[in-house]
This record gives structure tokens, sequence and C-alpha cells, in this order.
């Protein structure tokens, strides 16, 4: 291997996240009845973000919760991957740290390419074996809590992912910007309200306890399309 080659080996791959959001930023309702809110334009938007990423990754309960293969869509997102260079369909990741993941999610339905499930030690052999049998393949990475920073460059020396779109939830999205892993954060700001304190944000999980601590972003671009505003924001690089 090449200095370069193992240089990137240990260089995690370039992480975006996509959500949409109510203008409270929620991504469901207060008892998690209601997930699926923004419009076609969105959708289609997904798809298309889809098609410029080598992986889609997403928590065990989004996976569980919802209809989602985390596939590339029809044919014409397929083409359009192949046109940006990638193979024709991503590679599928499910982080789950305690190995708690629905068999029956519409995700194992689907067998078009390989699914990965990021775990950790506190998982059991009985429950690690029952993963195996789901997935593709199966990575522990962490005691208690996955370690992102060395599962990601395992995912780029094993799967040569350079591009990894995160589709949430709220916890593993915390847990990448905690992690400083996120490079980009795309947004659909839709015109609903649903508050409620218990209803799920962006990022849920531990966050940030001190504002000195918060993770500073740059806007890279925003406009509206019908009713809703899709906004970029990029990474400010910590001092």
């Amino acid at each position: 291997m090449s200095p370069e080659s193992t240089l990137h080996s240990r260089k995690p791959p370039f992480v975006f996240v996509n959500m949409a959001m109510t203008a409270d930023g929620k991504i469901a309702t207060s008892n998690r009845a209601v997930s699926s809110f923004s419009s076609t334009h969105d959708h289609k938007h997904l798809l298309e973000l889809r098609a410029t990423a080598d992986a889609v990754i997403a928590g065990a309960r989004t996976v569980d919760s919802a209809a989602i293969n985390l596939g590339p869509g029809p044919a014409r997102f397929r083409r359009l991957r192949l046109n940006n260079g990638l193979r024709e369909y991503n590679l599928r990741i499910i982080v789950s740290g305690n190995g708690s993941i629905n068999p029956a999610a519409e995700i194992f339905k689907h067998h078009f390419s390989p699914v990965i499930i990021l775990t950790t030690e506190h998982v059991s052999k009985a429950k690690l074996c029952q993963l195996r049998a789901l997935a593709d393949e199966v990575r522990v990475c962490g005691r208690r809590e996955i370690n992102f920073h060395e599962a990601f460059c395992w995912l780029r020396r094993k799967w040569d992912i350079k591009r990894l779109l995160c589709e949430g939830g709220g916890g593993l999205n915390d847990a990448l910007f905690r992690a400083d892993l996120v490079d980009e954060l795309h947004l659909t700001i839709c015109p609903k309200i649903f508050g409620g304190r218990n209803a799920p944000s962006i990022v849920d999980g531990k966050g940030f306890c001190r504002l000195a601590d918060a993770l500073p972003l740059q806007i890279k671009s925003f406009k509206r399309i019908g009713k809703e505003i899709f906004a970029i924001f990029r990474r400010v690089p910590r001092r």
C-alpha cells in the first residue's frame, strides 16, 4: 500500500447529514406517530443526495419506524449514480449500540446491496449471531458506545466509502456532531409546527452542555422551493 493510500485509509469519509424538520426543529410528533411530512420535492432531493453517496447510514430506530430500504430509488436515480462515477446501488449501514434491530424491518427484505451493522461490545454473543444472520457484515467498534471515527475509517478502508450520507435519527446525528465527523448539514425546513418537549429534533442525545462547546457552522446555500426552504451548512473546523 502506498503512503498516500495509507493516509486515506486512516481518514474518515466525507459525511453529510440530510434531515427534514418543522419550523420548530422537530422531525416527528411528540408521540412519534408522524414522521413523514415534507413534500415530494424533498423526497426527490433525498434521492438526489443518495445518488452522490457511496453509502447511506441510519440509526436502528429510524430503520425500524418507517418502510425504508436506504436504497437509491428508481432507475433514473441509479443512472444518476452511474453518471456520478458510483456503483449503481449504494451500501446501507445501520447503527445500533445495543444490537436492538427489528429483523422484520423493510431494509432486510431488499438484497440489492450489502447491509452493514455497526454495534458495540455491549451486545451479547447470542444477539451478535442474530445480527450476523440479518446483515452482510457486523462490525463491533467500541465498548458501550460506538467509536464512530474508528468505524468510519474502517468503512473507508474495507468498503472504499468516500462519501457517507446520514439520514438520522436525532441520536445518531448527535453522536456524529459530538465526534466532529459531520462535514455538511442539509436541512429542509417545512412550514409546520409540531411542538411538544418530547418531540424529537434533528439532534437529540447528549448534546453540548456549554455554549463554548457548540459546533459552529457556516451557511453554504439557502433557497426556497415551493413552500419549503432548503439550506446547506458547512462545518467550521475547530481551532
